[in-house]
């Protein structure tokens, strides 16, 4: 009798890496479920950015009517803990355990500070906000109560991504972690956009209960989460422990000289983080582009941020295909910036011509170049990381990338605002401080690609050079030597 069930089965596996391109990156050892069980970290990494970047700006100004700088100085608190993401890969890879382990006790351990972070926040808030005046709570309370909550979700949110990217790592061979790591990134987005969905429903008809009841289901939410994700993810090996208690303590200063020492880490250092500085001043200042330049609705802008999160999985999913075919991650790097130039010259054209289409085509251009740029950069890094030094790699690949991003987006709103209220006097064009932000991201984006042009071309060199060592055009030709 046919086994319908059995075929079917058969033939969602062989479609699964044509239309899902991480989904063969499994193995006997690691199947795809326990990838997928794991990327839950940055489903809840997701949430946390949601909640506190989308979420609760609006909320702390519109319902709770809390100062926009007390908003803005909460949500910068966050970013004083991307440097530290250095050293926190760092420990997670010296990390001494009498069980074997280096990664799960720092993802735990971040796991917790976002849970008390989450727990604190929601009554921190309302007595910020005033509503406490019943019980005579004083304001100081409210607001150091906030920065200590803001603190630690900040604090464990870089300190899980971090070191759960470390660990996905080290999970599969060398040749696929451009794989794994879109796939990281994919549930991420994933995240991003579910969260956001669930939050607006939950938070419509708004209430201080509902605020409490929202924040501290995403704590009890962000931990349940996170064990699933760890659950035998990381063996406990007596081999592994009694080998961590003889092997000697390396310093932090003496693996950082080691990575940074490296050829071209500096310069790739530096790539990263205008690129990145690049592509993050846009991020908060499309929507309002678009409804104040082109007139789109709430529902358009909201599309909008859809297409942008189309582009950048787009350009996932390339950069994933390409590097596992033999694709060189600097020279995807380089591309990824480059996309992002006519991507943002069409949307300052857009102010001025076509409209709307040219403002989608910039729309989606600048999201598959920020995806291609940021993956290809991130495998590069891992590529570049000493040996059993991949947290530290990752991590400063994190610190430069979170900063610079945050660095951006604040810079971004500020220059925005300055010119709106210098424009109210001179008569400017709605479109044009928005244009002066996308202009000085496009001059980011070139100084990468000036910078990272002769990555690029190494890696060109390198790539002719293994070519001629596979096919020698000469037979009689002795080996060439590859630097």
């Amino acid at each position: 009798m046919f086994d319908y069930r059995q075929y079917a089965l058969r033939k969602i596996a062989t479609l699964g890496p044509q239309y899902f391109p991480f989904a063969d990156i499994a193995t006997g050892d690691v199947p795809l479920s326990r990838l997928l069980r794991l990327s839950l970290f940055q489903v809840t990494v997701g949430m946390a950015l949601v909640l506190l970047v989308g979420t609760l700006n609006r909320v702390m100004i519109v319902e709770l009517d809390v100062p926009a700088i007390l908003v803005a100085g909460m949500l910068a608190l966050p970013l004083l803990f991307a440097p530290l993401r250095v050293l926190i890969g760092f420990k997670s890879d010296a990390h001494v355990s009498a069980l074997g382990w280096r990664r799960v006790p720092y993802i735990w351990k971040g796991t917790l500070y976002q849970f008390g972070g989450f727990a604190i926040m929601p009554f921190a808030l309302l007595v910020l906000s005033g509503y406490a005046e019943a019980i005579d709570a004083p304001r100081w309370i409210g607001l150091s109560s906030a920065a200590l909550s803001f603190l630690l979700v900040g604090a464990g949110l870089h300190m899980v991504q971090t070191v759960g990217l470390a660990l996905a790592s080290d999970l599969v061979p060398e040749e696929d972690q451009p794989k794994v790591v879109g796939l990281m990134y994919v549930m991420l987005l994933a995240g991003m956009t579910v969260s956001a969905l669930i939050y607006g429903r939950l938070l419509e008809n708004y209430t201080p209960g509902r605020l409490i009841q929202v924040i501290q289901g995403t704590a009890v939410l962000t931990v349940a989460l996170n064990l699933f994700a760890l659950w035998k993810q990381e063996a406990r090996s007596r081999e592994v422990a009694a080998r961590m208690m003889v092997t000697p303590k390396q310093r932090f200063a003496d693996a950082w000289d080691a990575l940074i020492m490296r050829p071209n880490a500096t310069r790739l250092l530096v790539v990263i983080g205008l690129g990145t500085f690049g592509y993050g001043m846009a991020d908060v200042l499309l929507e309002p582009y678009g409804a104040q330049a082109l007139g789109f609705s709430v529902a358009e802008t909201t599309r909008l941020t859809a297409l942008l999160a189309t582009g950048t999985l787009l350009g996932f999913g390339y950069a994933s295909r390409a590097l596992v075919k033999g694709g060189d991650p600097a020279r995807l790097a380089l591309v990824g910036a480059l996309i992002g130039i006519p991507g943002f010259t069409a949307i300052i054209l857009s102010g001025f011509m076509v409209g709307a289409p040219l403002f989608l085509v910039g729309t989606l251009a600048t999201g598959l170049g920020a995806g291609l740029f940021g993956h290809a950069t991130l495998t590069e890094t891992l590529r570049m990381s000493p040996k059993n030094q991949v947290g530290l790699a990752l991590g400063a690949w994190g610190a430069v990338q979170a900063t610079c991003a945050g660095i951006g987006v604040a810079l971004g709103g500020a220059i925005r605002d300055l010119i709106v209220g210098l424009s109210a006097t001179d008569g400017l064009p709605s479109h044009m401080p928005y244009n002066f932000v996308f202009t000085i991201e496009i001059v980011a984006l070139t100084l990468a690609v000036v910078i990272a042009f002769p990555l690029g071309v190494r890696a060109r060199c390198r790539h002719h050079a293994k070519g001629r060592l596979r096919h020698p055009s000469n037979p009689d030709q002795t080996s060439v030597e590859v630097t």
